[in-house]
C-alpha cells in the first residue's frame, strides 16, 4: 500500500474524531509535497513507531498549514470568480449583503453586554442567516482551488457560481440538522473562516479587497462603528431611478431626540414614513427608509445608540437601527395583526427590550426581547377599554422590568414577571372624593427618579404622585404582585404640563405657555424659563453628554434655593407645537433657533423655471423660498391669519408667482421678494383655488376652483406701466376641475386654454374673442363614456402629430389630436394601486436629450417616472412610495435632476433625485420586440412556455 492510501485509511478511521476532516483529506491528496512530507518523516522515525494520537495531532499540525496556503490561493481564486460573477448575477449580491446584517445581529449582544443569551441570538437567527450557517460546515462546497485541472476549463465562472449553489441547496437539510452540533473550539474558528470564504463567493471586488487586507476577516460594521462613522460614509452611486435626497419638514407631533453633542450637533425626528437623522452644523441628513406607513411613534435608548420605529397600518412594523451606521439591526413585521398599528414604544433602560401600546380599540401591551431577534413578544397583556385609550409609555430606568402608561383619564403600572411571562398591571381609579380637588386630564407619567413613585402630570398644571407598594420578599403569586396607590396632588402651576421628564437628578416640565421649569426630587422649585417666548412645548430632550467641568469663564443660572448655588444642567432641545426646533446652550442661556417648518397641511409647489429655488406654500398661510441645490432657506411671506395657500406656479420667465389660497384669494407676488406685483389681491372667487396657470408669454393667467369655475386675469398696460387686470370667470365644468393648461396654437404664437373635469369634458376657451366679464367657449369634447379623467398635459413633440396626454381613472393612458381632440391611442397607464392622478413631463437640458423624454407622475401614495413615448410597456415604468397619507402636489426643477412632492396632511416636501443613466427598462419589450411586456403577464414560470405562448398568440390574431 502505498503513502497516500495509508494516509486515506488513516484518515478514515480518523473520521469520528474529526467530523470536517473531509476538506482536509481532499487538501492532503492534492498535495504532492504533503506526501513527500509523510515520507521523510517516516524515515527520519526508523523503526520508532508513533502512536496514533501523536500522529494525529503532527498531521493536524501540517494540514493547518498547508490548509492556510490553499486558502490564500482560494481567496485570489474566488476574487476572481466573484468578480465575474457579480457581473451575470447581479441578483444575488445584495440578496447576501442584506443576509449579512442579520448576521450582525449576533454583535450587538457583545455591545449590551449580554453574554447569556449570544446562543439564542444564534438559534433564533432568520432562515437566510440558517443558510450560511448551514454553507460554512457544508465540505462539499465547490471550491476554487481544489477544482480539478480539466474542471477549471469550464466555460465561465457564472457556471461555477451555478453549481456551487446547486450544491449547497442539496446539502441544506443535512447541514440544518447538524447546526444543533455545532460548537466552539478548533473546529468553530475552523467554521468560521469557511462561512467568510463561502459568502466571498458573492461579494465584489472591493469586497474581497478589503478581507484581503483584514487577514480574511470581515469585522462588524455595527461593532466597530463609532459615533462618527454615519457621516463619514460614501452614499456611493445611486442605484435606483428615483432616490430620496432631502426631506423639508417633520411631523411636530412625534418628539425630537438631541442623539450627539460630543463632535457634532445631532437631532433625530420624524418626517412622514421616514426617520431623519439631521446633523446641524454640516446640514446633511441621513434617512432611516424602511416602513410602509406612516412613523406614529420613535424611542432611542439611554446612551442613543439604539432607534426603535414603529408605524401604524397595513402589515405595521417594528424597526431597531443603529444610530452610528443607520443599519436597521432588527425588524418585527405585523407587530399588531389586530390592530391598526403601534400606539406608543419604549425601551428599557440598558436597551435590551421593547415595550409597545397597539393603535387599536382592545389595546394590547406588549414586551419584546428584540437583541433575541424574536418575531413574537414576550409577553402580552390585553387592556380593558375603560382604562381608555393609552398613548404614552415608559420603562422605569432603574428597572426594566417595571412600566407605566397614561390615557387622558387613567394611569397604569405594569410590573412584568419574567419567569412567567406575564405582565400584571395596576390601574387605581382617581375619583371625585380621591383628593377632594378637580385633577384635570393627564398628559404624561414618568417614574420618581427615587424610583419608588410615579407622577402624573395634568392639563390643570397639576402632579398625581402615586406611591408604589413592591413586597419585602419575592411574590407568591401574581396577586402579591406589586401596586400603585394614589398618594398626593401636587400644584405645580397654573398652565397645562404638556411636557413631563427628568434631567441630571431633576424633574422637568414644559407647558402650553412655552414654559420650562426644574423641580427637585422634593418637588420644590429650582429654576426656571419663562423669558423664551416660546409656544407650547412638545418635546424636551436633553444632551447625551454630560455637562463640561465648569470654568472661570462658565455663566451657568442661580439655582432658586436660598443658598444661591449654580444652575448646573445639560443641554438640551426644545420642540415647539408650532413646528420649530431650539438648541438652548444652558452655560449662558443662549437660544439657537433650529428650524421652522409648516405646522399645517403643504399642498402647494413650485420649481423656478431657471434657478434652484423651489416655493413651498402650506394650509398655515406660510410661503417658504429654498435653495433646494445647498439645502438653504432664503426667504419667506406669512399671509394674514385665515389664508391657507392651496396652489403655487411661477410664469415662465420666473419673475412672477401666482398663489391661490384656501377662501379664493389670488395673488400675483414677485417671485424674488414674495411682495404684491399687484395692487390689491384679487377676491373674485368664494372657495380653494385649486390650479394657477400662466400663458407662454405670461400676458394671461388662469385659476380654476372648487366650484368648477376658471377665470382668467391678464396684463395691461395703464399709464405706461404694466398691470394685472381681471377679465371674465366661467362656471364651465359640472364636476372638479382636475387640469388647467396653457399652450400655444399651431399656427400662430397666440396662447389658447383648456380644462379638463372629472365630468368627461375636455374643455377649450376663446382668449382673442373673449372680453370683460365675458369667457367665451371655443369647443367643448368628451373624452370618454365610463371612466373620468384624472389629469393632462401636453405630449412631448416625438411625432410629427402635437398630442394631449389624458390619464383617467381605469389607469389608462389616451393621446388626443390637440386640435380635432380625437382619440388617437389608448394605452395601459402606470398601474401602482391607484390611478395617477398628476403627471409632468421632464424637462431636458440640451438638445441631444429631445429624443428621450421621461415622465413623472404621482398617484395616491407613490411617485414614479416612465419612459415615453408610451406604448403600454408595465416595465417603462417605476414608482415608490413617497407619501403613504396621500400625495397632495408634484413639481420638476428646471434641469430634470429633481422631482418634488408634498405630501398634503405630513407637513413635508420630499425631494427625489432622477437617475436616467441607470436602465429603467429591465425585463421588459421594445417596439421590434414587444414579446418581453405580454410574455411578463403570463403566470408560467417558465421562459419556454411564454416564448411558445406568443408565437401561439400572433398566429391565433394572425388566422
Amino acid at each position: 500500500m502505498s503513502d497516500p492510501e495509508e494516509n486515506g485509511a488513516k484518515e478514515t478511521e480518523e473520521k469520528e474524531y474529526n467530523q470536517n476532516y473531509k476538506e482536509v483529506e481532499n487538501t492532503c491528496r492534492k498535495s504532492p509535497d504533503d506526501t513527500s512530507g509523510w515520507r521523510e518523516s517516516e524515515e527520519d522515525l526508523g523503526g520508532n513507531q508513533l502512536d496514533r494520537k501523536e500522529l494525529r495531532e503532527e498531521e493536524e499540525e501540517e494540514n493547518a498549514e498547508e490548509k492556510e496556503k490553499g486558502e490564500e490561493e482560494e481567496e485570489e481564486e474566488d476574487k476572481a470568480a466573484a468578480g465575474v460573477q457579480e457581473e451575470t448575477s447581479e441578483e444575488r449580491t445584495p440578496e447576501v449583503k442584506s443576509t449579512s446584517q442579520y448576521g450582525l445581529q449576533g454583535t450587538f449582544l457583545e455591545i449590551l453586554g449580554d453574554t447569556g443569551s449570544k446562543q439564542s441570538l444564534r438559534t433564533d437567527s432568520s432562515g437566510l442567516s440558517e443558510l450560511f450557517r448551514g454553507l460554512s460546515s457544508n465540505q462539499d462546497y465547490v471550491n476554487v482551488a481544489q477544482v480539478h485541472p480539466e474542471e477549471q476549463q469550464m466555460g465561465s465562472s457564472a457556471e461555477l457560481g451555478e453549481r456551487a449553489h446547486r450544491e449547497a441547496q442539496n446539502q441544506l437539510g443535512q447541514e440544518e440538522r447538524d447546526l444543533g452540533r455545532k460548537q466552539g473550539g478548533a473546529g468553530g474558528g475552523r467554521g468560521k473562516a469557511r462561512h467568510r470564504k463561502r459568502i466571498s463567493y458573492f461579494l465584489g471586488d472591493e469586497e474581497m479587497g478589503s478581507q484581503a487586507e483584514a487577514g480574511g476577516s470581515r469585522e462588524s460594521l455595527v461593532s466597530s462603528s463609532t459615533e462618527d462613522t454615519l457621516f463619514q460614509k460614501d452614499e456611493g452611486t445611486q442605484v435606483y431611478p428615483l432616490a430620496l435626497s432631502w426631506l423639508f419638514g417633520w411631523n411636530s407631533s412625534l418628539p425630537v431626540f438631541y442623539i450627539r453633542e460630543r463632535s457634532q450637533r445631532v437631532l433625530l425626528y420624524v418626517c412622514g414614513h421616514t426617520a431623519v437623522i439631521y446633523n446641524v452644523p454640516r446640514n446633511t441628513q441621513h434617512h432611516l427608509q424602511g416602513h410602509r406607513n406612516v412613523i406614529s411613534c420613535l424611542c432611542v435608548s439611554e446612551d442613543r445608540r439604539w432607534i426603535a420605529t414603529a408605524d401604524k397600518g397595513p402589515g405595521c412594523l417594528i424597526i431597531i437601527w443603529d444610530s452610528f451606521t443607520g443599519i436597521p439591526v432588527h425588524t418585527i413585521f405585523d407587530s399588531c395583526p389586530q390592530g391598526n398599528g403601534i400606539r406608543a414604544i419604549a425601551i428599557s433602560h440598558d436597551a435590551k427590550y421593547l415595550a409597545t401600546v397597539s393603535d387599536a380599540d382592545a389595546q394590547e401591551v406588549c414586551i419584546w426581547r428584540w437583541t433575541l431577534a424574536v418575531e413574537t413578544p414576550a409577553c402580552t397583556l390585553e387592556l380593558p377599554r375603560e382604562h381608555g385609550f393609552q398613548n404614552y409609555l415608559t420603562f422605569n430606568p432603574a428597572n426594566n422590568k417595571e412600566l407605566v402608561s397614561n390615557s387622558k383619564t387613567q394611569t397604569i403600572y405594569y410590573w412584568w414577571h419574567e419567569e412567567k411571562d406575564t405582565l400584571v398591571h395596576s390601574a387605581p381609579l382617581l375619583v371625585e372624593n380621591t383628593f377632594n380637588k378637580l385633577v384635570g386630564k393627564f398628559s404624561q407619567s414618568i417614574f420618581h427618579p427615587n424610583s419608588t413613585q410615579i407622577l402624573s402630570a395634568t392639563l390643570e398644571g397639576k402632579l398625581v404622585v402615586w406611591d408604589i407598594h413592591r413586597c419585602a420578599l419575592a411574590p407568591s403569586s401574581l396577586a402579591d404582585g406589586p401596586f400603585i396607590r394614589p398618594c398626593k396632588l401636587v400644584h405645580l402651576q397654573r398652565e397645562a404640563v404638556s411636557v413631563l421628564t427628568t434631567a441630571d437628578g431633576y424633574i422637568v416640565t414644559g407647558d402650553i405657555k412655552g414654559n420650562i421649569k426644574f423641580y427637585d426630587q422634593t418637588l420644590s422649585i429650582a429654576n426656571w424659563y419663562s423669558h423664551l417666548n416660546l409656544s407650547c412645548i412638545r418635546t424636551l430632550s436633553f444632551s447625551p453628554s454630560p455637562v463640561s467641568p465648569r470654568t472661570e469663564k462658565s455663566n451657568f443660572p442661580l439655582d432658586c434655593t436660598l443658598k444661591g448655588d449654580l444652575f448646573v444642567v445639560r443641554n438640551f432641545i426644545i420642540a415647539t407645537s408650532d413646528a420649530t426646533v431650539y438648541h438652548l446652550t444652558t452655560d449662558g442661556t443662549r437660544l439657537e433657533k433650529l428650524f421652522v417648518e409648516p405646522k399645517d397641511a403643504v399642498c402647494a409647489i413650485s420649481c423656478h423655471p431657471y434657478q434652484p429655488l423651489m416655493a413651498v406654500g402650506s394650509a398655515c398661510g406660510v410661503i417658504k423660498v429654498w435653495d433646494y441645490e445647498q439645502k438653504k432657506y432664503l426667504f419667506s411671506r406669512v399671509f394674514e391669519k385665515g389664508l391657507g395657500v392651496q396652489s403655487l406656479t411661477h410664469n415662465p420667465e420666473g419673475a412672477l408667482l401666482g398663489a391661490g389660497f384656501t377662501e379664493g384669494t389670488v395673488y400675483i407676488l414677485d417671485a424674488m421678494s414674495l411682495q404684491n406685483e399687484a395692487p390689491e389681491p384679487f377676491k373674485y372667487s368664494r372657495s380653494n383655488v385649486t390650479h394657477v396657470s400662466f400663458s407662454h408669454d405670461s400676458q394671461y393667467m388662469a385659476t380654476a376652483d372648487v366650484n368648477f369655475t376658471v377665470a382668467v386675469y391678464m396684463m395691461v398696460v395703464r399709464g405706461g406701466r404694466r398691470v394685472w387686470e381681471y377679465l371674465a370667470r366661467l362656471r364651465s365644468h359640472r364636476q372638479s376641475i382636475c387640469s388647467l393648461l396653457f399652450g400655444v396654437y399651431l399656427d400662430s404664437n397666440e396662447p389658447r386654454l383648456l380644462s379638463l373635469g372629472r365630468d368627461r369634458l375636455l374643455i377649450e376657451y376663446n382668449l382673442s374673442r373673449s372680453h370683460k366679464d365675458h369667457l367665451e367657449v371655443l369647443d367643448i369634447h368628451h373624452t370618454d363614456q365610463g371612466h373620468h379623467p384624472t389629469c393632462m398635459v401636453w405630449y412631448p413633440l416625438l411625432t410629427k402629430e402635437l398630442f394631449l396626454l389624458v390619464c383617467d381613472s381605469g389607469y389608462k393612458v389616451k393621446l388626443f389630436n390637440s386640435t380635432t381632440k380625437m382619440c388617437r391611442k389608448t394605452l395601459l397607464g402606470p398601474a401602482y394601486g391607484s390611478p395617477v392622478e398628476q403627471a409632468r413631463v421632464l424637462p431636458v437640458r440640451t438638445a441631444l436629450e429631445l429624443e428621450k423624454r421621461y415622465l413623472v407622475f404621482i398617484n395616491r401614495d407613490k411617485v414614479g417616472l416612465q419612459i415615453l413615448p408610451v406604448d403600454g410597456n408595465p416595465h417603462k415604468t417605476c414608482a415608490m412610495v413617497c407619501h403613504p397619507d396621500g400625495v397632495a402636489g408634484l413639481a420638476l426643477s428646471y434641469d430634470g435632476r429633481y422631482a418634488f412632492t408634498a405630501g398634503g396632511h405630513d407637513c413635508s416636501v420630499v425631494q427625489w433625485k432622477i437617475n436616467l443613466r441607470r436602465r429603467l427598462l429591465v425585463s421588459g419589450g421594445s417596439a421590434r420586440h414587444p414579446e418581453g411586456a405580454i410574455c411578463c403577464q403570463v403566470q408560467s414560470g417558465s421562459a419556454n412556455v411564454t416564448s411558445v405562448f406568443y408565437s401561439d398568440l400572433i398566429l391565433y390574431c394572425k388566422y
